[in-house]
């Protein structure tokens, strides 16, 4: 069986889900409004230019969870997916995976997003597995710290290498989609990189190495 890699935010979903659960907070009153609002807007910024510290953005985005039981956080999520995420879980995307699937492949959404935003969205998409930046949990309840290395650039590889050793996987014709120059060091690892909805780095990059490149949108 061959691996389909999937990028989640600004790839399969037409927006960022990191981005929009910090706008979620900011609407529900969860978080000081003015002060998160343009940490938000600056660590996204970041990301897209490329020059985000991942450690300074999960201090950042992990913090909110450490402040509500489990309970109370997943039904916060479910009116999360509802309110923004549902909408933006693009057609083209689902089909591609439903294609995946068909052909026998196995199909994982690999993400930096951290794996309480991202889990209830892997499992509307109904992919296989999940590879996310994991946060810290201690006897039920979030730390505010990452455990392990954050699925961020370089540490995509990392976390992808940990989960192909534990599930007998490999990466003969593997594929993976995605929209960021971030993702460039997994795209130059797997058989078949695909540039999807690409931001103006990984365009040049696909064109000049002859990627495909499409739109899910």
């Amino acid at each position: 069986m061959a691996l389909a890699l999937f990028d989640l935010d600004n790839t399969l979903l037409a927006g960022d889900s990191d981005f929009l659960w910090g706008q979620f907070l900011v609407d529900e009153g969860l978080v000081d409004k003015q002060q998160y609002e343009e940490a938000n807007q600056r660590f996204y910024d970041e990301y897209k230019q490329g020059t985000l510290d991942i450690y300074e953005f999960l201090a950042f985005s992990l913090q909110p969870l450490t402040r509500y039981p489990r309970q109370q956080l997943d039904e916060l999520h479910r009116e999360f997916m509802q309110r923004y995420i549902y909408a933006l879980m693009t057609d083209k995307g689902q089909e591609k995976i439903r294609q995946h699937k068909t052909q026998g492949d196995d199909v994982v959404i690999i993400t930096a997003t951290n794996s309480f935003v991202t889990g209830p969205i892997a499992r509307a998409f109904e992919v296989d597995d999940l590879i996310a930046t994991e946060p810290e949990i201690i006897d039920g309840q979030y730390t505010g710290r990452v455990a392990g290395t954050p699925s961020f650039k370089e540490g995509k590889i990392t976390r992808l290498n940990q989960w192909l050793e534990s599930s007998h996987h490999n990466l003969k014709d593997s594929t993976f989609y995605s929209d960021s120059h971030n993702d460039l060091p997994l795209l130059e690892i797997v058989e078949n990189p695909v540039a999807v909805d690409p931001d103006e780095q990984l365009l040049a990059v696909a064109k000049g190495k002859n990627w495909p490149v499409t739109s899910f949108r």
